[in-house]
């Protein structure tokens, strides 16, 4: 597998991983398709957080492996 196709898979485990995370934690009975801006706007706040833990805290990966 290239660098690049590894840094997509990587992008995509992310974003479905936090749509998955809005569809959960969405008000009971309330209906969310998938929309890039909001997905986008979770994932750079979730991100933010995961990166400090994952890369800086526990010192499992840097932020660009986290996310490309």
């Amino acid at each position: 597998m290239t660098e690049e196709r590894a840094k997509m898979e990587q992008w995509d485990i992310v974003d479905n991983t936090v749509f998955e995370m809005i569809l959960k934690l969405k008000p009971a009975g309330a209906k969310i398709e998938w929309t890039t801006d909001y997905v986008a706007e979770a994932r750079a706040e979730i991100r933010e957080v995961l990166a400090r833990l994952f890369c800086e805290k526990l010192k499992l990966c840097t932020e660009d492996e986290f996310y490309p």
